[in-house]
C-alpha cells in the first residue's frame, strides 16, 4: 500500500506552496488515479513522494519509507514525462543499461521489450520513437526491477485511443497481480473509466477521495452552480418543493455560501430563488469534478413512494435514504495505520535497513561501460583521435630535426596537447556531461551521478579506456612512420621506458581531468575547457616556479625513503619512485597533478554543499 501523508511543497518567490497538507493512499490490487487541472500540483506531488523535490510530508511504501528501501527499483517503477536517455542510443541498449541500475539480469530488457510490444523496434534509436512508443519504452523502464507499486505522471497524454486503451490495460494487469498502481490525469471522465479509486486535488489541496463509481455518479453529472448567503435555505426550498412535484434532486452545500444542484437546471433554481426572495451572486451550469470541502453529508431527494388510494399526496413521508457522505480523508485520519507508531519492530528494521541502501547504480561497472559503447559517439571520439594522430605524426616526422618520441606521439610545439590526450579528455568530459545533458538515472530512483562507487567506475573505465587509446595511437603512429620514412629512420630510445611511463600517465590525467571538471561544472564543455586549461594556463605558471633556482633540492629522496620505510621494498622500487618523480617534476606532469588534486577537492566539496549522500 502507498501512504502519502501531509505532503507540503517548499514555497517559491512568496507563492503559495503548490501542494499543501495533502493526504491519500493508493491501495494494492486497485488502480488510483491522481485528478486535477492543469497547475493542480500533481506532478510536485509526486515528485514530494518521490524525494525528488524538497518539502514535508512523509510517504511509506508498504510500511517503509523510500530511503530506507535497499533496492528502490525493486520497490517502485517511475515515469515521470518523457524517457530520459541519450537520443542516438537504441532501445535495447538504454534498457540493458538500466538493467544494470536495477541490479538484474540483461537479459530482463529482452523480455519486457517482448512485453510491452517493442519488438519491431528493439534496436532504433530513442530519438526515432513515437510518442506511443515512447510510453511503451517509458512502461518498460519502469517494470525492470519488477516493482510492486508504478507511478506514472500522466502516461497517455498525446496518446492515440489504441495506445491509450494498451497503457491502461497494462497498468490493470499490473493492478489484477497484486500491484499498486498511481497515475496522474486531467480527464475525469478517463479517470472514472480506468482508474478504481478517484483521488481529486484542485490548488495543491485534497478535494475528494473516493471510488470510481462514487466519483462518476456524483461528480460527473451535470449540475447548477450557485453561490447565495442563503445556501441553506434555498436548498430546503429546492428540496421541499422537489417532494411536492415528485423529482429526484440532490443539492450538496459547500462553504456555507455555495450551492450544486443536480436533477435540476438554472431555470428552475433561478425562479425558485426568485419566489422566495433568495439573492444570487451565482448561478451557472458546470459539467465535471467540482470543488469538495468537509461539510455536512449531501441530501438527495429520491422519487417518493406511490401513496395508497384516497390518501392525501402531502401525507405521505418519503422514504429518504441517507445519501453517502462525500467527506474527503482528513489530512490526519489515516496517519496511525500509515506510520505504525505502535510496532516498534518495524521501526528498528527500517533503521537497520538504512544503512543498506544503495545510493547508486546496483552494478556501477556495468552501468558505466553500457553507458560508454552505447552511443556511437564514443567510437567517433576514438577513431577521430587515432587517424588525426596517424596523420598528424606523419606531417611532424618530415623534419628532421624532430625527435623520436615527439613524432611517434605526434605532439608538435604548435598543439598544447597530443590528439591521445584530447580525445581521452572528451572521453572523460561526455562521461558526466552526458549524465546531465541526458539524465538516464533520473528514472532510477536513489540513484544519482554524483555517488562514490558511481565514480570510482567512471575513473576505472576512464582511465582504461584512455590507456588503450595511447597504446593504441603509439602502436598506430609508429607503423605509419616506419610505412612511410622506414624503419631505419625511427630509432628506439634508450629511456624508452619513462617515455612510455610519461605518455600514459599524461593520457590518463586528461581523460580524470575532463571527467572531474565536468562532474564539477555539470557540463562537457567545462571538462574539455579544464583539459586545454591544463598546458595552457597551469604548465606556465608551474614552470616557471619549477625553473627557478632553489636552494634545496629532493635528489635521493628514494633512497632516503627506502632507509625509514618498513617494510623494505626492492632496490628495483628506487627506479621506479625516482621515475615517477622526475614525471612529477615535468611541467605538464606537474600542472596536471595539481588540477587533478583541484578538480577531486571541489568534486567533493559540490557535493557536499549539494546534500549528497556518499
Amino acid at each position: 500500500m502507498l501512504q502519502a501523508i501531509g505532503l507540503t511543497s517548499t514555497p517559491r518567490r512568496n507563492r503559495p506552496p503548490a501542494v499543501e497538507d495533502l493526504t491519500f493512499e493508493a491501495r494494492p490490487g486497485q488502480v488510483t488515479a491522481l485528478l486535477g487541472p492543469a497547475g493542480a500540483g500533481k506532478t510536485t506531488a509526486l515528485r514530494l513522494m518521490l524525494g525528488l523535490e524538497q518539502g514535508r510530508g512523509v510517504t511509506y511504501f508498504r510500511g517503509r519509507p523510500l530511503h530506507c528501501v535497499a533496492h528502490p527499483m525493486r520497490e517502485v517503477g517511475v515515469l515521470l514525462g518523457d524517457v530520459p536517455g541519450h537520443p542516438a542510443r537504441t532501445v535495447r541498449g538504454q534498457l540493458r543499461m538500466l538493467c544494470a541500475v536495477a541490479g538484474v539480469p540483461a537479459s530482463r530488457a529482452d523480455d519486457l521489450i517482448d512485453a510491452v510490444g517493442l519488438d519491431a523496434f528493439a534496436d532504433q534509436r530513442l530519438d526515432t520513437l513515437s510518442r506511443g512508443m515512447d510510453r511503451r519504452l517509458g512502461l518498460a523502464a519502469a517494470l525492470l526491477g519488477d516493482p510492486h507499486t508504478l507511478i506514472l505522471d500522466e502516461p497517455a497524454t498525446g496518446l492515440a485511443p489504441r495506445e491509450a486503451a494498451w497503457l491502461y490495460g497494462m497498468l490493470r494487469a499490473h493492478a489484477a497481480e497484486g500491484g499498486t498502481v498511481l497515475h496522474t490525469t486531467a480527464d475525469a471522465k478517463a479517470a472514472a473509466r480506468t482508474a478504481d479509486r478517484v483521488v481529486a486535488i484542485r490548488s495543491g489541496r485534497l478535494v475528494a477521495d473516493q471510488s470510481a463509481a462514487d466519483f462518476a455518479r456524483t461528480r460527473l453529472r451535470p449540475r447548477v452552480a450557485v453561490r447565495t448567503p442563503h445556501a441553506a435555505r434555498l436548498a430546503a426550498q429546492l428540496l421541499r418543493e422537489a417532494r411536492a412535484a415528485r423529482r429526484s434532486v440532490e443539492t450538496v452545500t459547500e462553504r456555507g455560501n455555495r450551492l450544486y444542484v443536480y436533477g435540476s437546471d438554472c431555470a428552475e433554481v433561478g425562479e425558485a430563488a426568485f419566489r422566495h426572495g433568495i439573492l444570487l451572486h451565482r448561478l451557472a451550469e458546470e459539467t465535471g469534478p467540482a470543488p469538495r470541502h468537509p461539510d455536512p453529508a449531501p441530501e438527495r431527494t429520491p422519487a417518493p413512494r406511490p401513496a395508497p388510494p384516497g390518501t392525501h399526496p402531502s401525507a405521505v413521508a418519503p422514504d429518504i435514504p441517507p445519501a453517502a457522505a462525500l467527506t474527503p480523508l482528513h489530512p490526519h485520519a489515516s496517519a496511525p495505520d500509515a506510520i505504525g507508531p505502535h510496532d516498534p519492530a518495524p521501526a528498528r528494521g527500517a533503521r537497520r535497513r538504512v544503512r543498506r541502501v544503495r545510493r547508486g547504480p546496483s552494478r556501477p561497472l556495468r552501468y558505466e561501460l553500457r553507458r560508454l559503447t552505447g552511443v556511437p559517439s564514443t567510437a567517433y571520439v576514438l577513431g577521430g583521435t587515432v587517424a588525426a594522430s596517424a596523420l598528424l605524426a606523419v606531417l611532424t616526422g618530415r623534419l628532421a630535426a624532430t625527435p623520436a618520441p615527439v613524432a611517434v606521439a605526434a605532439w608538435p610545439d604548435l598543439l598544447p596537447l597530443p590528439p591521445a590526450a584530447l580525445g581521452a579528455g572528451l572521453v572523460g568530459a561526455y562521461s558526466f556531461g552526458d549524465e546531465y545533458r541526458y539524465p538516464a538515472l533520473a528514472a532510477a530512483l536513489g540513484a544519482g551521478p554524483r555517488r562514490l562507487g558511481l565514480l570510482l567506475a567512471k575513473l576505472a573505465v576512464t582511465a582504461l579506456t584512455a590507456l588503450l587509446l595511447a597504446v593504441v595511437v603509439a602502436v598506430v603512429d609508429l607503423e605509419a612512420l616506419r610505412l612511410v620514412y622506414g624503419g631505419a629512420l625511427i630509432p628506439v630510445p634508450s629511456n624508452w621506458p619513462a617515455l612510455c611511463a610519461g605518455w600514459v600517465a599524461l593520457t590518463v590525467g586528461c581523460g580524470w581531468a575532463g571527467l572531474l571538471a565536468a562532474g564539477v561544472f555539470r557540463a562537457a564543455a567545462a571538462g574539455i575547457a579544464a583539459v586545454l586549461a591544463v598546458p595552457v594556463v597551469i604548465a606556465p605558471a608551474v614552470e616557471e616556479t619549477l625553473l627557478r633556482p632553489a636552494a634545496r633540492t629532493v635528489a635521493g629522496l628514494p633512497s632516503r625513503l627506502r632507509e625509514v620505510a618498513w617494510p623494505r621494498w626492492p632496490q628495483e622500487a628506487d627506479r621506479l619512485l625516482d621515475g615517477a618523480l622526475r614525471v612529477l617534476a615535468q611541467p605538464v606532469g606537474a600542472a596536471l597533478t595539481l588540477s587533478l588534486s583541484t578538480l577531486l577537492c571541489a568534486f567533493v566539496f559540490t557535493g557536499l554543499r549539494r546534500g549528497v549522500r556518499w
